[in-house]
């Protein structure tokens, strides 16, 4: 897609990460301590303990976003993902999903999860259409979260 580029997460990315996916999660759910904890502090809970986070720009704006989390032994997990309401049906989450898969690759995964929920429809078509497969759904950290979907790399 012309004008579209996936970056590496900087510091000084933190406010749109936190804004965006603040925006998606109080649209259709409440905000819980692991979103705060995340969203707050990328740094601390997601990037060093060894994962990841891309952020989609689109025309010379930030518009979307999403993290790898690193779960041991070659396992990641896909988690918030956002795109902005004004960048929805651009290709822009897809485009994010195939670069977070080989950012996963790249960082020696061989499988890659997300918790989701049953309301999102758009967001569970978009993980099939990466390859994901639905898996019975453990309890959690969130409250919202009735799906879990694998991709094996």
């Amino acid at each position: 897609m012309p004008d579209l580029r996936i970056l590496d997460y900087e510091p000084v990315h933190q406010p749109v990460f936190r804004a965006l996916n603040e925006e998606w999660i109080t649209q259709f759910f409440a905000m819980e301590a692991p979103d705060y904890q995340m969203l707050d502090k990328p740094q601390h809970y997601i990037l060093e303990p060894g994962g990841a986070i891309l952020m989609a720009e689109h025309q010379g704006q930030l518009v979307g976003t999403c993290a790898l989390l690193h779960e041991g032994h070659g396992v990641f997990e896909l988690a918030k993902m956002a795109v902005s309401p004004a960048a929805q049906g651009l290709g822009i989450g897809y485009a994010l999903g195939q670069a977070a898969v080989a950012k996963a690759r790249q960082l020696g995964a061989h499988q890659l999860e997300l918790l989701s929920n049953s309301r999102l429809t758009p967001a569970l078509a978009l993980y099939r259409k990466l390859g994901f497969r639905h898996v019975p759904a453990p309890a959690g950290p969130y409250q919202r979260t009735d799906v879990k979907m694998v991709l094996d790399l």
